[in-house]
């Protein structure tokens, strides 16, 4: 197996970024998701109920981001140490988060809700559940989990399915391995690349966000998660839902690369999925 492709979504539910190579940190690859968009109170804005941020281009700089949206861009400065912080909220957190003043009103224009952009600095921990994680483990502003590990072979299996306009980009992965079996990363519990290992700790449950075409920011209907509860309703309560993909955690620092060998170096018990069920329509 190797590494097929590397990604990073520099701004939280923004467009994601195909890379060569990508340093992996604690909290993930680094630049991924170290900025989000929040409302007014502070709570995280995503594809979940704004679609169109996915034509949200953010490209890490030498000092911050540049922004762009239907061809117009904004450069947005990484907010210095000591800069005022608010409030905000991704899922069950709470930090304290420097805000990007430039960017609110350019963003308020382009999606017609007020938006402000916080930056979450490498000195702003965020733990990772310890229900899945162990002791010190920490995430950037990502759902849960530093890294999202994806198969080529699980996507054509959804894509047999759902058809072929259904992309890999619509799962937003990190890391997509070549060269599996359809759901073999089901039974996976270590794998070894580019002198990392990544555990990979849970697997992913998928929400409506896969719907969104992520080039147009416009929902498409049903597909994939039409195509997911018919292959991969989870038989784990702990887990509810459909699954595509694992959330993992990086054992070790370093580089990874596209083409990179990927090895299994430790196996679990398969995940369990609900027997298949006739589809309607």
């Amino acid at each position: 197996m190797r590494i097929a492709s590397l990604h990073i979504y520099p701004v939280k539910s923004g467009a994601g970024i195909a890379l060569t190579e990508a340093a992996v940190l604690p909290a993930g690859l680094r630049d991924d998701r170290r900025w989000m968009v929040v409302d007014d109170e502070g709570a995280f804005v995503t594809q979940r109920t704004l679609p169109a941020l996915a034509r949200l281009v953010a490209t890490p700089t030498a000092d911050g981001l540049r922004l762009a949206v239907d061809g117009e861009a904004l450069a947005v400065a990484t907010p210095p140490p000591g800069a005022a912080r608010i409030a905000v909220q991704v899922w069950r957190d709470r930090l304290e988060l420097p805000e990007a003043p430039e960017a609110a009103a350019w963003l308020t224009r382009h999606f017609g809700q007020s938006l402000r952009l916080v930056h979450q600095p490498l000195g702003a921990i965020r733990p990772v559940s310890p229900e899945w994680g162990a002791a010190g483990d920490h995430v950037s502003l990502a759902d849960g989990f530093p890294i999202l590990v994806a198969t080529t072979a699980s996507l054509e299996a959804v894509r047999a399915l759902a058809g072929p306009e259904v992309g890999m980009e619509r799962f937003r992965p990190n890391v997509v391995v070549d060269g599996a079996l359809p759901w073999a990363e089901d039974g996976w519990l270590r794998l070894a690349c580019g002198g990392i290992e990544l555990e990979l700790v849970k697997p992913c449950a998928r929400c409506v966000m896969t719907t969104t075409d992520q080039a147009t920011g416009t929902v498409t209907g049903p597909e994939p998660l039409k195509a997911l509860r018919a292959l991969r309703r989870s038989g784990d309560p702990r887990v509810q839902g459909v699954l595509f993909g694992w959330n993992a955690v990086p054992r070790g620092g370093g580089t990874l690369r596209v083409g990179d060998a990927v090895t299994v170096t430790a196996t679990r018990e398969a995940w369990p999925i609900l027997e298949k069920r006739q589809r309607a329509g």
